[in-house]
């Protein structure tokens, strides 16, 4: 009979991270020698720490098989919990966990802060005699995961179908747009990307032929709000109207930032947004026509709807969490599924496998070769990329009474084994 595993989510939402959690329990199962049961934690990192573990097998299956299409991390949860380092108490308390419970795999699904958390905790069971299988499922809706030159992975799950919901976002707003231009002639939208373009980017999925008059702002320009107001204007003074699309790191100076538990910005939280910072600045200065600017803000929307989901997206993200147990099972600890792409000519993606440590705390940005010589578009080179991962259909969402239908599980956590623990992060 095998030992137990664990899956636990960590970081943002996203519209497809239960698609990869689906995937983890459906090929868990094809190893009963191996696994005895899947034990998913409450919260993440957090409900390893308390002990707060949900037996997966106990499931209904009908309730499993809803994962696929049950958007953000609502069922078992997800956390901003900072691990600090190996000398805390929080990683001795993990291995305690671990032990008290048989854990012999765990799959973390998250982004770059957590590969790195999950190789911390790979090696310290190792250091500690611990025989532990780490295994990471890449997740996050920036696309900032991985290296510039897209050869440790070429997209994340949840990125394609955030890129969805901008172009179908971009598709009604030019419907708006043209329609309101005489009294609003500046559409302001924020894109969500602390430092990278990648989501603000996917804007000009929506018009590839570029009828729309767009203006994209990139974390990775730095433009000042001077700049904005000036890109705006000319635009202006040649279509009218335009709708502009803001990184929410852009250059807007300070604007009270609050941050989470890793350090990041936590821009939903903060005290001004860079949309309201761009439409008060345009406002209060001179437009080249008729009509003032607006703002929309689509905030953590963007990464927890399930109705504009990328079915390509999904698909891949399931076989992510497949892939991350068939890489357990044959190649041992520290690494995580990864997909790249076998040509530049042909969206033709497999999966592999990439070490935690090469991953770990990475970060990468838009390319600039990808940004128009005025910076305040893209090229075709980064259309050739991203269309693919958009899709061409709806997804099958599942409905019941007119609503959504989304997975439900019974959240009685097992029976706990140690004594409680308050983490050190508290």
């Amino acid at each position: 009979m095998g030992r137990n595993a664990l899956v636990a989510q960590s970081g943002g939402p996203s519209p497809v991270i239960n698609a990869s959690l689906q995937g983890v329990i459906d090929a868990c199962r094809a190893y009963p020698d191996h696994i005895q049961t899947l034990y998913a934690a409450y919260h993440g990192i957090e409900g390893v720490l308390l002990e707060e573990l949900i037996d997966l097998y106990a499931q209904p299956q009908e309730e499993i098989a809803r994962l696929k299409y049950t958007p953000a991390s609502g069922v078992i949860g997800t956390c901003r919990y900072k691990l600090s380092d190996t000398e805390s108490p929080d990683f001795s308390r993990i291995i305690e966990v671990f032990r008290a419970h048989d854990i012999g795999h765990f799959f973390y699904i998250g982004g770059n802060d957590s590969m790195d958390t999950a190789q911390k905790v790979s090696d310290l069971a190792r250091a500690q005699g611990y025989d532990l299988v780490v295994t990471g499922v890449p997740k996050t809706i920036d696309n900032d995961v991985g290296d510039a030159e897209f050869q440790l992975i070429d997209h994340t799950p949840g990125y394609g179908s955030c890129a969805r919901y901008w172009a179908l976002l971009m598709q009604n707003a030019e419907e708006e747009n043209r329609a309101i231009s005489g009294s609003e002639c500046v559409s302001v939208y924020q894109a969500m990307g602390r430092t990278t373009g990648y989501i603000t980017a996917a804007s000009r999925l929506g018009d590839p032929e570029r009828r729309t008059p767009l203006l994209m702002f990139f974390s990775e320009m730095q433009e000042t709000l001077d700049q904005v107001a000036e890109a705006v204007n000319a635009q202006l003074q040649k279509t009218g109207r335009c709708i502009v699309v803001v990184n929410e790191g852009l250059n807007v100076g300070e604007i009270g930032a609050k941050h989470d538990g890793f350090g990041h910005i936590e821009y939903g939280a903060s005290g001004i947004s860079a949309m309201q910072a761009v439409v008060n600045y345009l406002n209060a200065h001179k437009l080249a026509a008729r009509g003032q600017a607006t703002g929309q803000l689509p905030g953590t929307i963007q990464r927890g709807v399930s109705l504009m989901a990328s079915t390509v997206d999904l698909d891949e993200a399931y076989e992510h969490g497949r892939n991350a147990v068939k890489i357990a099972m044959t190649e041992g600890t520290g690494y995580m599924s990864t997909i790249l792409r076998r040509n530049a000519t042909s969206y033709c993606p497999y999966f592999d496998k990439v070490a935690l440590a090469s991953i770990a705390n990475s970060e990468r940005h838009l390319p600039r070769a990808w940004i128009t010589p005025d910076g305040h578009d893209v090229t075709d080179d980064f259309l050739a990329y991203a269309r693919p991962l958009i899709g061409e259909e709806n997804p099958p969402v599942p409905m019941e009474h007119g609503l959504q239908r989304f997975a439900r599980f019974n959240l009685r956590f097992l029976d706990k084994k140690l004594p409680a623990y308050r983490p050190a992060g508290y």
